[in-house]
């Protein structure tokens, strides 16, 4: 058990990606270890303004060296102070020097207080050393806060045993031994505690909700797979369901022409995904690279970057020119025009009149679509604006 502050694992450890510490965990964490530091300031400054100075002034007259007394009570709450300030922003503290510091004061105060006052609370370092060591020694390992409070009893013995102690001296100086080092431990344990509890309740939720993301995650994908199904199915059912039954002859050019629409719809789907750089580019790309097979001498211009354009969207925006582009057999030209909320895209081809008008496929989607012919040339274009 530690009273370290942080959760994340030290330099060189092997993390296990399953059980490592997440944001939401470590925040969890700090909120907790700031709660414990505010805390443990409050009662060391209580026990040090409420219960050591009204001693010390009460029994400032009869103290042996009142000004050394005094003295060390106020360099101790200043560096209190100093520590509190590191403490509440977070900020490493030099322990060792400020430890070293609080026990050397205890053990001036000691033969300063006098023989009458070794078991007051004028005498105040048998309560405020343990209160001071843990904001000193805070996020250090519990043994350094152990050994201090140690040091402070073995300070406090040689003073009582080098004032003639008897039996009785010595039960007080054991029941005071524990009082003071008691509390303070077990705030120690306890704050490292409740900030690892704290953590692990974090790192609970986010994994419970990660499991939840990566359920609806999987949902949604299970889903698209359908959907993208069905579309498959629609656009190359049918023809392939008249091949097969022998109600279509693959000579015929109209089959051909229908064979040639399905594989560019089915081009497009394939490479319809959002997993790439610019998914409207990939998929014309994609038709454009059927046509090339083809012996078709596709020309494709982009001026501007594509916005993002959702899917419905782009099956909209690229369906039509994909069909069209399955009738061109020997040269096309593909442009895209692109600005941060609109998408045009035009397709010119020699017009063969050898396809009925295509149209896009139904959606809510606001997509402009165009058609032109004069019997030489085809212009065919489609054009999307971001609402």
């Amino acid at each position: 058990m530690t009273v370290d502050s942080s959760i994340a694992p030290p330099p060189g450890a092997t993390v296990d990606p399953s059980t490592a510490p997440t944001a939401g965990a470590v925040a969890v964490a700090a909120s907790s270890d700031r709660a414990a530091r505010i805390a443990a300031l409050v009662i060391a400054y209580g026990w040090h303004l409420l219960i050591s100075l009204p001693a010390v002034l009460l029994n400032w007259s009869e103290l042996r060296w009142p000004w050394v007394v005094g003295g060390g009570w106020l360099a101790v709450a200043l560096a209190g102070g100093f520590a509190a300030r590191r403490l509440l922003r977070g900020r490493a503290l030099p322990a060792g020097p400020l430890v070293v510091g609080l026990l050397v004061v205890d053990a001036v105060v000691f033969p300063a207080s006098g023989e009458e006052f070794l078991f007051h609370s004028a005498n105040w370092g048998w309560g405020t050393v343990g209160w001071f060591a843990i904001l000193f020694l805070w996020g250090r390992p519990l043994r350094e806060l152990v050994a201090t409070i140690a040091a402070g009893a073995v300070i406090a013995l040689v003073a009582v045993l080098g004032q003639g102690a008897d039996a009785a001296d010595l039960s007080r100086y054991g029941m005071y031994v524990y009082g003071v080092a008691a509390l303070p431990i077990a705030l120690a344990v306890g704050a490292a505690t409740l900030r690892t509890l704290a953590a692990e309740r974090a790192r609970a939720a986010s994994a419970s909700a990660a499991v939840t993301a990566q359920r609806l995650a999987a949902a949604r994908a299970q889903r698209d797979r359908r959907d993208r199904l069905a579309l498959v199915d629609a656009t190359a059912g049918d023809v392939l369901a008249d091949l097969a039954a022998g109600r279509a002859d693959p000579a015929d050019p109209a089959v051909q022409r229908r064979c040639a629409l399905a594989a560019a719809r089915l081009r497009r789907l394939i490479a319809e995904s959002d997993d790439v750089p610019d998914p409207l580019l990939h998929e014309l790309r994609a038709s454009a690279d059927l046509a090339e097979r083809r012996g078709v001498a596709v020309d494709l211009v982009t001026l501007g970057t594509p916005p993002p354009v959702p899917v419905p969207v782009r099956r909209r925006l690229v369906d039509p020119l994909a069909a069209v582009l399955s009738t061109v057999d020997d040269r096309a030209r593909l442009t895209v025009l692109a600005s941060p909320d609109a998408v045009e895209i035009s397709l010119v081809t020699p017009d063969r009149g050898t396809l009925e008008e295509v149209v896009p496929p139904p959606g809510d989607e606001p997509v402009e679509y165009e058609d032109v012919r004069d019997g030489e040339v085809r212009w065919t274009r489609t054009r999307w604006q971001a609402r």
